[in-house]
């Protein structure tokens, strides 16, 4: 049986909301990484990845955060990661995702992180 996952988009402003839900492993990561890039085609650079419903996530998974990040930077925008639950916390935090990345309690807490940011840089 295949572990439930669902991903919605949302948007603030110039910012792209990619909400997760359930379980990114290696049969979900392409979903996740459709939307990114999607995001990325449209010129869309500032986007926050909600995980407050977000159970699992694999190997995969985090790829993706680590295939799209350059890119993104290249063009003055950033991944902002929000709503970490503890056990999915402890797997950002090992592998460092931390020192790479602004982690955030949830969606308003990185709004207002970009909004703090000066033109041109997320």
């Amino acid at each position: 049986m295949r572990n439930q996952f669902l991903l919605r988009r949302s948007s603030h402003d110039d910012l792209s909301i990619i909400h997760l839900e359930g379980f990114v492993d290696a049969h979900t990561a392409r979903d996740f990484e459709r939307a990114v890039q999607a995001d990325v085609d449209a010129g869309r650079y500032r986007l926050v990845v909600d995980c407050e419903k977000l159970n699992y996530i694999s190997s995969a998974g985090l790829g993706v955060f680590m295939g799209f990040i350059e890119e993104v930077r290249e063009h003055g925008g950033d991944i902002k990661i929000c709503g970490l639950r503890p056990k999915v916390r402890e797997v950002f935090d090992m592998l460092g995702f931390p020192t790479i990345y602004d982690v955030l309690d949830d969606v308003p807490s990185a709004v207002e992180q970009y909004a703090k940011a000066p033109p041109g840089e997320a």
